[in-house]
Order: structure tokens, then sequence, then C-alpha cells
């Protein structure tokens, strides 16, 4: 991805990072371990009870997976 964020997410890391684009109150449920994980690595935060994508989180969201990347390839 890139040479500030190395790591790979899961596939369900994935989808809740993505999912976590959309408004709180139009989205489903999250999965609260997920998110905890999310939150360990800097990619979300947790702001008024509502978790939220952080900078290093939007950052990893616009370059995508590396992982999808060779699927593509």
């Amino acid at each position: 991805m890139n040479a500030e964020f190395e790591q790979e997410l899961t596939p369900d890391q994935w989808e809740t990072l993505k999912a976590l684009r959309i408004p709180a109150r139009d989205r489903r449920r999250l999965n609260g371990m997920i998110v905890e994980q999310l939150v360990a690595l800097g990619l979300a935060v947790i702001d008024s009870g509502a978790a939220k994508l952080t900078l290093a989180g939007r950052k990893v969201l616009v370059r995508g997976s590396s992982r999808l990347l060779d699927l593509a390839a």
C-alpha cells in the first residue's frame, strides 16, 4: 500500500473500513471487535460513541488494499 501502512487487512477489516465511509446513521451495525482492531491500527477512532475514519484510514481506502491489487493483476 504505502511506506506508512504496510500491514495487510483481513477481508472483514477491509469491509468495515469501507463501511466507515457511510454516515453512522445510515450504515448497518459494525462488528465492534473489528472496529477495535482498526482503532488499534490507527485507521479509525471512536468519537462521541461512533467509529470514524482517521486520515490514515482514508489514505488506505484511497490507495486500496495491495491484496486486492494483486487479485486484479
